[in-house]
């Protein structure tokens, strides 16, 4: 484990402390970074503490300790997984709502990929470095089956079969208001919205994405309005696929509020911000053998609570 590296350094000219720190600490620290630091007293002048705005004096020593850095590959957790098919090609998981799959920003610890790293250490290393054995992913929010490959041939046979697009996806989802037609293809090219980073939208240039799906029921609340439960299948792999594409026809998901489900829609407001969205079974070839696998993730409690109130309210 590496560890806490400290720098020293004095000033020539009269400057507040933060900002000097952020101007001697590059590229490790951004003004705000040094502000915690201070905060937490790892930052100190001639031996003492000081507040980020005191105005340091030429020839006084700053000490700053640095935490080591985090490392880059996402570390083993014991977590309880809900594991739908193992062996030793692949794991499939039961991923809950508010899991992510690998470490990213905001998310470092926590994720899909860590607890399958407590169980299967030897995946270490599979692909890519920060996310060891990832074929595709879901949404935090969305729940349902996760496939991981546990060696390098594994891996390259699973990517193979989902830029083929032989890898069959069926995903469950409840969106607010009556879905029409109730059997339909969405083809609409998707990017990323250059006015809002965080979301993507339907865009001229974008990406083929591809969308088919099928209405199994439509729920009517007097006086709320209808929802409708839906089948789909993503014939391309896009972020956020289905939910840009259902809010692009004037169906958002319930719950979903990055893509308008929140604004008017009081179940949707009460849920948010879980999207009501399932990925519900997997077809796909094993990658040793080439038999043809089916697997089902059943719905989480939230989903079924969720629909029998529908039912009930029908």
């Amino acid at each position: 484990m590496m560890s806490a590296e400290e720098r020293l350094f004095s000033v020539s000219k009269s400057q507040r402390l933060d900002k000097a720190v952020a101007a001697n600490v590059r590229p490790q620290l951004s003004r705000t970074a040094a502000q915690r630091l201070i905060e937490l007293g790892e930052i100190t002048v001639d031996g003492a503490r000081q507040d980020s705005s005191y105005m340091l004096k030429p020839g006084e020593v700053v000490r700053v300790t640095l935490p080591p850095p985090e490392p880059k590959a996402p570390q083993p957790e014991n977590i309880p997984l809900d594991i739908l098919y193992e062996d030793s090609d692949v794991i499939a998981i039961n991923k809950p709502a508010g899991m992510v799959v690998h470490p990213g920003v905001g998310n470092k610890r926590g994720t899909l990929v860590s607890a399958v790293l407590h169980l299967v250490p030897e995946m270490e290393g599979v692909g890519d470095e920060e996310r060891p054995g990832v074929v595709h992913r879901l949404d935090k929010e969305t729940s349902g089956v996760v496939l991981v490959a546990k060696t390098e041939a594994a891996l390259r046979v699973l990517q193979l079969q989902f830029k083929s697009r032989t890898i069959n996806k069926t995903y469950l989802a409840v969106c607010v208001g009556d879905v029409f037609p109730q059997r339909g293809v969405i083809d609409k090219p998707i990017a990323r919205d250059p006015a809002h980073r965080q979301r993507m939208a339907v865009l001229p240039g974008g990406k083929e994405s591809i969308t088919e799906y099928m209405v199994s029921d439509v729920f009517k609340r007097v006086g709320e309005g209808a929802y409708s439960l839906v089948r789909a299948h993503p014939r391309t792999g896009r972020t956020h696929q289905l939910r840009v594409h259902f809010a692009s026809i004037g169906f958002p998901i319930v719950g979903d509020g990055l893509y308008g489900a929140t604004k008017h829609d009081a179940l949707s407001k009460r849920l948010a911000p879980r999207h009501l969205l399932h990925a519900s079974e997997l077809r796909f070839r094993l990658p040793s053998t080439d038999a043809e696998m089916r697997l089902t993730a059943p719905m989480p409690a939230d989903f079924t609570s969720v629909l029998a109130e529908l039912v009930a309210g029908d």
